[in-house]
């Protein structure tokens, strides 16, 4: 059996157990399926899933456990992190398509340009191995590229994008790079001690995206939205440190700890009138000023 039988009936285990316990039976009769559709040997022993369920395990973070009462397999998505969710999504996304002839007459994707992502699989290599990288990054706002030696940390996903967050050599500070600003990148032999300083979870706590300044100090934040925006804030949270103080039929008032960055004052503006600042005083000016000054451009141009 090929690799990518293998890898591929990982995934399909995986989906039919998400969806609900499953015998062996059931798991056989599903990879039967898979195999009639996709013309693939997926078919297994029962040796043979025990030694999948090993390596499920191993390559994913998933539990596969056993409910003797039942004999049913399942996963416990409670005990799935965060992460291996994403994977799991990712892997959904490929398979929906890898297999389609012509995806453009099922699904329609939004057109943007290269986000750097061909730099992945070196840069996550980099940092395993803790090595020393050098590429030229340019900023939006620069029209010259500079050299920039670091030593990267992890990589981040916020809005489609993928950041790298690195301590820079030459001045000891660390800072987040745009892959899609990325260039000529090289992964040196020179490697470094794993970071001491450095939490990922502690560094982006009160973060909303990728930005992080060190003068700044989190503040409590508090919203009020419309019911019916309050329905997709409650589905996908602005922030981890979200908690609903009032759910009604009037109103969805939620409390954040956050940093006031440019980029979250950016996402509450698009909510326009859907959503209202309670506090702090100072961001619910600013708020207003921005919309009184927009509202002035319109009539001036009248």
């Amino acid at each position: 059996m090929s690799t990518r039988e293998t890898l591929l009936r990982y995934n399909f285990i995986i989906n039919r157990l998400r969806r609900g316990p499953a015998t062996f039976d059931e798991i056989i009769d599903y990879l039967k399926t898979k195999s009639e559709d996709l013309d693939y040997n997926l078919s297994i022993s029962q040796r043979t899933f025990q030694r999948d369920k090993q390596d499920i395990l191993s390559l994913y973070g998933i539990i596969i456990n056993f409910d003797k009462s039942t004999k049913k397999y399942y996963i416990d998505i409670d005990d799935t992190t965060d992460e291996n969710q994403r994977l799991l999504e990712y892997f959904d996304i490929i398979n929906a398509f890898r297999f389609s002839e012509n995806i453009s007459k099922y699904v329609h994707l939004d057109m943007h340009t290269p986000l750097g992502t061909e730099y992945l699989l070196d840069l996550k290599d980099a940092i395993e191995g803790h090595k020393l990288i050098t590429f030229n990054h340019q900023k939006f706002y620069e029209n010259e590229a500079t050299l920039r030696n670091v030593e990267p940390y992890i990589l981040k996903e916020f809005k489609n994008r993928w950041y790298l967050v690195a301590r820079d050599i030459a001045d000891k500070r660390i800072k987040t790079f745009a892959l899609d600003r990325i260039s000529l990148l090289k992964i040196t032999n020179v490697t470094f001690p794993e970071p001491t300083d450095f939490d990922a979870n502690e560094y982006f706590k009160y973060c909303y995206g990728i930005v992080r300044l060190d003068d700044l100090a989190p503040e409590e934040v508090i919203l009020s939205f419309t019911p019916k925006q309050g329905k997709y804030i409650k589905s996908l949270p602005l922030h981890n440190s979200q908690e609903i103080i009032v759910d009604n039929d009037s109103e969805l008032m939620i409390k954040l700890k956050i940093f006031i960055t440019y980029d979250f004052i950016q996402e509450l503006l698009q909510y326009g009138v859907e959503v209202k600042v309670l506090k702090p005083d100072l961001l619910a000016k600013w708020i207003n000023e921005i919309h009184s000054n927009a509202l002035k451009r319109y009539e001036s141009e009248k």
